[in-house]
């Protein structure tokens, strides 16, 4: 337990997505998946790109697209999530799919985003230089269309206090953009509740002030809010 002015809290794995209103660098999700079709000397690429939470479902987003286009001379993908990157050619010349896609999605501060590109081959060779820029463009405009959200990593944090505080709590809370994920009522109320990681530390200073030493918060971790 703790009663200091920097109360410990648990850092959650977990992420609110808010829309971006200014062009900010920090990374960023998409909000819904978006499409593009490009036809280039008679080879049709069909690109989209979408939100996934890891490899495992990209993969399992690829193995469908596979069964639904079994014409398909390529079904080209890419992935940037959580730390974990994909650059497939899928039979395409080494480095002229998988790598000029997921350079897109570099280049755009983009993460938890699934890149595809399914080509039915139309007769013409388009060259390494052509498969480039055809796979980067397709991926580019897909984004064109895309709404994309900020990534705003959550902080989860848990206290305990007096029936009569309870409300003060709440309405902090709230006005935070937090969100209350579990009430306990006892002899005292415990309250854990999540708040954008940014906002942690006014939040918690707010709380101990209003608090006046008869909140107590509980951590499984030592840290500074």
């Amino acid at each position: 337990m703790h009663t200091g002015s920097s109360p410990p809290c648990r850092i959650m794995s977990a992420c609110r997505l808010l829309p971006v209103l200014s062009e900010s660098r920090m990374p960023q999700t998409l909000a819904a998946p978006a499409s593009s079709e490009l036809l280039i000397k008679k080879s049709r690429f069909l690109g989209r790109v979408e939100p996934v939470a890891d490899r495992a479902a990209a993969q399992r987003i690829v193995a469908g697209l596979r069964e639904q286009h079994p014409g398909a001379a390529h079904v080209c993908w890419s992935l940037l999530a959580g730390g974990q990157s994909a650059a497939v050619d899928d039979g395409e010349p080494s480095g002229t799919a998988g790598r000029p896609m997921l350079d897109v999605l570099r280049h755009q501060d983009l993460d938890g985003v699934l890149a595809t590109v399914v080509r039915y081959f139309g007769g013409v060779k388009l060259g390494a230089g052509g498969l480039v820029r055809a796979y980067t463009d397709c991926v580019a405009q897909a984004l064109v269309g895309a709404q994309k959200v900020a990534i705003v990593r959550l902080r989860m944090l848990q206290c305990v206090v007096p029936y009569a505080l309870e409300g003060r709590v709440r309405r902090e809370v709230e006005a935070a953009g937090g969100t209350l994920a579990d009430i306990g009522h006892g002899n005292e109320v415990t309250l854990s509740f999540t708040v954008a990681e940014p906002q942690a530390a006014a939040l918690a200073a707010r709380l101990n002030d209003a608090g006046q030493g008869r909140l107590v918060w509980l951590s499984e971790e030592a840290g500074g809010a």
